[in-house]
């Protein structure tokens, strides 16, 4: 039964926009705190309120207008997780302008691509933030359009202080939330990244399926320890408008450093993805018993990366609190959620349910629909979906006939609903024509006592195709890992022989992006391709 707090939230979740959103929650709960800036001495940390959140953003829309910025105008910000970047999105929400956020740790080839598809005709970025100046690199960017095009773009600075003028200069704000407002890029790996387009209500559906998942309360105290230009940004944002708590903003996240602010604040829900729930545990395996690394925290919650079984029991055995992993990616920004009453069958080995409204097809190559139990491609349709691409052409190649987007993921549905993922279309190993999946291998491989982390991929063998190679971070205070000892432990648990590692390499560790810290498959196969 939905309490009084969950039909408001289902209420707000009807909004048209972003701006309706946050200007109904600042009606309902003014005086209420919604974001608080951790710092590295607590004096200096900072607090907004819902109603100063929605005065301010205005106040900002208006500084902006005065710059130039209209509705439908292109603005792409680059900017680290800070009050005034969540300040400036809200303003350009409200004006109704086109954002376009980019990961802070980009720099001139990510950027510069990401600026000309966008035609982006102002960039706001943090000045020098963590020892590279961003303002140098955006005059430069900027300079070299204007040699290719005749003009460039406009540099806004927008750290710690933000235009400000008299809302009265404003339009009415929009009030079309499907229109295309957002966009967003695909992380890229070996290709340039994709423009990937959403609106306000795609994003609004995105992060209602996250928020109405995990049974939150006013009670609660959130954190984001993610970039802020990620499109769990957003996601993270719109559980805060629906539910009415704050979350505590880690301009720079690192952990042992950053648990202070989390045991000051007493946050209850925490995350990002699996290399967050992995950090934490770490953290915690270094105190003694029956003492807890977050003492209030209830609620390890994310997506964005695949989770191993053993992960979701180690955090749940050692941690005393709840995971719930969930289904998410930049075109859709959330499409299943796990919940912290289901099982922990369900919580360790699935994504979790679809909200309604999210369809979820399996598939075969050639696109029929598949039964229950079937593993197959996981095509989707529904709100949160995106509009598409930049490139029309990408757009044509990413939904089917029936309008459903091919993920390019593989998995099944449950007869319950709830969707289990077995890996990528790109992360199959063909070995000597037999399919092997990789994930199968890693959720082994983190059930032994000796592994940290583990990737598994597939390299180039002119005998076999591929051969398949496991790379291993060690745990702390432990060794004699070898390919024979892998192995052996692998046929122990079931593993069939074809699938068995060929190759095992030790790492310090595995490379990974700045966002979510996914692993980067295709660096390990770069790296270890001729051994």
């Amino acid at each position: 039964m939905r309490t009084s707090v969950n039909e408001t939230a289902y209420e707000l979740g009807e909004s048209r926009t972003l701006w309706e959103l946050i200007a109904r929650r600042a009606d309902l709960t003014p005086d209420r705190p919604v974001l608080v800036q951790a710092a590295a001495e607590p004096s200096a940390d900072r607090t907004l309120t819902f109603g100063r959140l929605r005065d301010r953003a205005e106040r900002v829309a208006a500084g902006l207008h005065e710059r130039g910025v209209r509705p439908g105008t292109v603005v792409a910000w680059q900017l680290p997780t800070r009050i005034e970047t969540a300040l400036l999105s809200f303003a350009l929400a409200r004006i109704g302008a086109v954002q376009s956020p980019l990961i802070p740790f980009h720099r001139d080839r990510e950027v510069g691509f990401a600026l000309r598809e966008s035609e982006a005709e102002f960039f706001a970025v943090p000045g020098v933030w963590r020892g590279f100046d961003h303002t140098d690199m955006a005059h430069r960017l900027s300079a070299r359009r204007a040699a290719e095009t005749g003009a460039g773009f406009e540099v806004l600075e927008a750290y710690a202080s933000l235009p400000e003028a008299d809302p009265a200069v404003l339009p009415p704000p929009p009030a079309d939330g499907t229109a295309v407002r957002w966009i967003y890029w695909t992380s890229g790996t070996t290709s340039d990244p994709k423009g990937v387009l959403h609106t306000d209500r795609s994003l609004i559906a995105g992060g209602s399926c996250l928020a109405h998942a995990l049974h939150l309360t006013e009670s609660d105290v959130g954190s984001m320890a993610f970039p802020f230009a990620h499109i769990a940004g957003p996601d993270y944002t719109v559980m805060l408008l629906l539910y009415g708590f704050p979350a505590v903003m880690f301009e720079h996240f690192a952990l042992p450093a950053s648990l202070d602010g989390y045991r000051r604040h007493g946050v209850t829900v925490a995350g990002g993805s699996t290399a967050f729930y992995s950090m934490f545990l770490t953290e915690q395996r270094q105190l003694p018993e029956g003492q807890k690394v977050i003492p209030t925290l209830r609620l390890l919650a994310g997506g964005g990366a695949p989770k191993p079984p053993e992960v979701y029991h180690a955090v749940v055995r050692e941690m005393g609190c709840q995971l719930t992993h969930g289904y998410g990616m930049t075109e859709v920004p959330m499409i299943t959620m796990g919940a912290p009453d289901d099982t922990a069958e369900n919580l360790a080995t699935t994504e979790g349910l679809p909200p309604e409204g999210m369809r979820i097809r399996i598939t075969d190559a050639e696109g029929k629909e598949l039964p229950p139990e079937t593993d197959g491609e996981v095509r989707l349709r529904g709100e949160a979906v995106c509009q598409g691409y930049l490139d029309p052409a990408q757009s044509a190649e990413a939904f089917d006939a029936d309008g459903f987007l091919v993920t390019g993921d593989l998995g099944h549905l449950r007869k319950t609903g709830h969707l289990v993922l077995t890996g990528r279309a790109k992360d199959i190993i063909i070995r000597k024509g037999e399919n092997i999946s990789a994930k199968e291998i890693e959720d082994l491989l983190h059930q032994h006592p000796a592994v940290g982390e583990a990737a598994v991929v597939g390299l180039p063998d002119p005998e076999r195709g591929e051969r398949v190679c496991a790379v291993v971070e060690q745990r702390a205070g432990t060794g004699g890992l070898t390919l024979e000892t892998v192995t052996s432990y692998l046929r122990g648990e079931g593993l069939a022989t074809y699938k068995l590692p060929e190759q095992l390499e030790l790492v310090e560790a595995l490379p990974r992006n700045e966002t979510l810290r996914k692993v980067l498959k295709y660096k390990l196969r770069e790296r270890f391709s001729g051994s």
